[in-house]
């Protein structure tokens, strides 16, 4: 038995509200059962220094937890003079999890950055903040297409990530906080729209895993990331 209560392949209760803030060009509070995280996407209409003059556009990421977005206070990073690595890790992730669905070509030589603020942490947070930055960008790239300032879809696939991990020896799919604590074996999965994988990071953190486990999860992953595909849909 989960924590939970939830089955072994059930998400926690999934919602994705848009157009949450004034002036970001696009918006995403995304919530995943008590994580929920503040996705916008901003606009800039110059690429980063060293695509100047490609052709190419960029889209990169920054994240960040509130200081109280967890059980106990966390400093600002910003007080301590810089990031730390887990930070700076996960918001690399992301950024590479929503490039893969780009057409940088199309996009131009512009740059759209994907501000990812963790409101409340249970577990997932970056999972999640892939899942509602890709809503936050889908809506950035429609206000490019609708001011005609691209003249094709930068957007060429859906991308949702999921965690999975094997908890009690279950595997379990979209792990809270309580049982990630927990797992014996955690893993993130970013796909595409299609079902295509992006990245996948496992690793054992009480105790080995073996390749039909892995199967197994990357099975959970594949029927999870559908599932957010299919709520970006719907809050789009």
């Amino acid at each position: 038995m989960r924590p939970s209560g939830r089955n072994q392949d059930e998400l926690r209760a999934v919602t994705i509200e848009t157009g949450v803030t004034k002036h970001a060009e696009g918006s995403a509070l995304i919530r995943m059962g008590d994580t929920h995280v503040l996705c916008t996407a901003s606009i800039e209409d110059r690429p980063p220094p060293f695509l100047k003059g490609t052709g190419l556009g960029w889209v990169t990421a920054e994240y960040g937890m509130l200081p109280r977005a967890t059980t106990s206070r966390n400093r600002r990073e910003a007080a301590a003079g810089k990031q730390s690595g887990r930070t700076q890790e996960i918001q690399r992730l992301i950024g590479r999890s929503l490039r893969a669905g780009v057409d940088r070509v199309a996009l131009g030589e512009r740059q759209i950055v994907i501000d990812c603020d963790v409101l409340q942490a249970d577990g997932g947070t970056r999972c999640a903040a892939i899942t509602g930055g890709w809503v936050a960008l889908r809506l950035a790239a429609n206000r490019l297409l609708k001011a005609g300032l691209v003249t094709s879809d930068p957007i060429t696939d859906h991308v949702g990530a999921v965690s999975c991990g094997i908890y009690a020896g279950q595997p379990l799919l979209d792990l809270d906080y309580a049982e990630d604590s927990e797992a014996g074996t955690d893993g993130n999965f970013v796909m595409t729209g299609r079902g295509r994988l992006i990245e996948v990071q496992m690793s054992a953190e009480g105790a080995t895993f073996g390749r039909d486990e892995m199967t197994r999860l990357l099975d959970l992953a594949e029927a999870g990331v559908a599932a957010l595909v299919a709520a970006q849909k719907a809050a789009l």
